[in-house]
């Protein structure tokens, strides 16, 4: 029984991580049979931890039935999810009420910093190639649990797509996106390159979505007081 629960949590894990993602793509990574993956998958959709991803757009007919691919719900990422989501959200609602939004930014600021500071100390030794740093930063960011994957974007890979399957303070970003912003232009001033945030898991979104160009270099790296674009 309590090796069939730690598979089923590493199946969890493994989509929050990877998701949208089948069956058959997590057997492989777990070298176990695709029927056994679909019993703990069935498992786990009873449960409500996961649930079918519906692309959206679009989508190219193909013969056969297609393959279900699989995401994390938001009761299932609650379950990695710290638990002092509750007394952060006080903390924060007390400072917003009591000193006002710049108080709330400037904490956000401040919490980043450091992360930051970590990081860049494990990047400087991957060199100035936004793509290298990028991966620094995937393996940075997976040494603290945010389960991180980099995806190639387009036939030339002229971006890459910095996806985070857990976020800690998911619960509390949800109601104070200062967090969110000042985690976006702390990626920029790592990577040297102007980054987007296209999802959030504080939004509702499955998966935090950040996209890095690499053929448009930026001229310098932004300071830490400017602003980059994201949706949020």
């Amino acid at each position: 029984m309590a090796e069939e629960t730690s598979t089923r949590e590493t199946i969890l894990n493994l989509i929050a991580e990877r998701g949208p993602v089948s069956a058959a793509q997590l057997a492989k990574v777990l070298y176990l049979t695709p029927a056994a993956v679909r019993r703990h998958i069935a498992a786990l959709e009873e449960e409500n931890l996961i649930e079918v991803h519906t692309p959206a757009g679009p989508t190219v007919a193909k013969r056969g039935r297609p393959a279900r691919h699989y995401v994390a719900t938001a009761q299932g990422r609650s379950e990695l999810t710290n638990t002092y989501s509750d007394l952060a959200n006080s903390a924060l609602g007390f400072i917003r009420q009591q000193m006002g939004e710049e108080k709330v930014e400037e904490f956000a600021n401040e919490r980043i910093t450091q992360l930051e500071d970590r990081y860049a100390r494990v990047l400087q030794q991957a060199g100035s190639d936004p793509a290298r740093r990028a991966h620094a930063l995937v393996a940075a960011l997976n040494e603290d649990g945010y389960a991180a994957t980099l995806r190639s974007v387009g036939p030339r890979g002229f971006a890459l797509q910095l996806c985070q399957g857990h976020c800690p303070v998911m619960e509390v970003a949800g109601q104070f996106p200062e967090l969110c912003e000042a985690e976006t232009r702390a990626f920029s001033r790592l990577l040297g390159v102007h980054v987007q945030r296209l999802a959030t898991l504080a939004s509702g979104d499955h998966v935090c979505t950040t996209h890095i160009p690499l053929l448009i270099p930026s001229s310098r790296r932004p300071e830490r007081r400017e602003t980059t674009e994201g949706n949020l």
